[in-house]
């Protein structure tokens, strides 16, 4: 099992700035991959950025890239997501997630188990 603690979200006004972080504990061992995502009243959970533990290797979603930076201390397994130039399209709950790797059988192909923080809003005012 893997316990995620996320902190900071808030207030911004838009083209402000605001960080979030997250600290994984349990068996951080297996993590594979640490991340965020989001979800906005309304719509379906989407990915935000997520970053490999092994190789750094990151990901961002179209709509965040180049406005936010995701970092992992792989020796503190916490994950931090720099948010620059908010709109207010980018307001709402954070979600911290961690993803470990496991050979599914029944597919035959490597799939992930994923770990979710208790999410952290965000807002951005206009």
């Amino acid at each position: 099992q893997v316990q995620l603690v996320e902190s900071g979200g808030g207030l911004v006004q838009a083209g402000g700035s605001l960080g979030l972080s997250c600290a994984a504990s349990g068996s951080i061992f297996a993590v594979n991959v640490m991340g965020w995502y989001r979800q906005a009243p309304g719509k379906q959970r989407e990915l935000v950025a997520r970053s490999d533990t092994s190789d750094g290797g990151t990901t961002y979603s179209d709509s965040v890239k180049g406005r936010f930076t995701i970092s992992v201390d792989t020796a503190k397994y916490t994950a931090y997501l720099q948010m620059n130039s908010l709109s207010p399209e980018d307001t709402a709950v954070y979600y911290c997630n961690a993803a470990t790797y496991y050979y599914n059988d029944s597919v035959g192909d490597i799939a992930e188990y994923h770990y979710w923080g208790q999410g952290t809003q965000v807002t951005v005012s206009s």
